[in-house]
């Protein structure tokens, strides 16, 4: 089993999950931080549950658990998010809950991790961001806006952090093949969507020592839409 240790955010979602199968698969040991608890999981996964990430307090709790359970952190994969389709007119609360779910989890977790991960000969950060956020549509403004916050998130954090072991790297989604997904979507071709497994596999290469030369890159994973 490799040594390397991974925390993942969000780790029940549907992404989440997949991320955590393929870690295990390949032999990491597996950390994962979500607000919700009580959710069964393989006992080699550290469960640490009940976490608000949108409070800086909360998330370096988190990260110090983490590392007191293992002795260290090697990778963080910021997956912890959320969605939601309001038009600009419509909305009020919207952007400023994109924004929490979606960049400040992302930040708190990364600063809180970030004096591990400098420890570590090969640490990583990997980010969800979202092809959609590239170009905004008509009620994406809210969830666009904040995924863009990400991206610019990811591209400062790889400056910075150039001079150390620490890369930093984000994921470009499109629409990801989820239940909820299908549920809200079901005259749509799921083919054409990105299957999770194979967004897991993207997430997990850039977490990887291998992915040692890429830093900064903002990554599309769009299958076939």
């Amino acid at each position: 089993m490799s040594e390397r240790v991974v925390a993942i955010t969000g780790g029940h979602g549907a992404l989440g999950q997949a991320v955590v199968e393929a870690a295990l698969a390949q032999g990491l040991k597996v950390a994962v931080i979500d607000h919700a608890s009580g959710h069964a999981a393989p006992d080699s996964v550290l469960e640490v549950g009940g976490v608000d990430l949108t409070d800086p307090a909360e998330a370096a709790e988190a990260i110090a658990t983490v590392v007191a359970h293992f002795g260290r952190l090697d990778a963080l994969l910021n997956i912890a998010g959320g969605f939601v389709w309001r038009t600009v007119e419509g909305g009020e609360n919207e952007w400023g809950r994109m924004f929490a779910l979606n960049l400040t989890t992302a930040l708190n977790a990364s600063r809180a991790a970030l004096p591990h991960l400098k420890a570590s000969d090969e640490g990583r950060i990997v980010n969800v961001g979202a092809n959609g956020a590239l170009k905004a549509a008509s009620g994406m403004g809210a969830y666009s806006a904040s995924k863009s916050a990400v991206h610019r998130l990811t591209e400062a954090l790889a400056e910075e952090l150039k001079s150390s072991s620490v890369t930093v790297n984000a994921v470009l989604p499109s629409i990801i093949d989820t239940a909820a997904n299908r549920a809200d979507m079901p005259d749509a071709d799921p083919r054409a969507w990105v299957a999770p497994a194979d967004l897991a596999a993207t997430i997990l290469f850039l977490a990887s020592p291998q992915a040692r030369a890429i830093t900064g890159a903002l990554l599309p994973v769009t299958g076939r839409v």
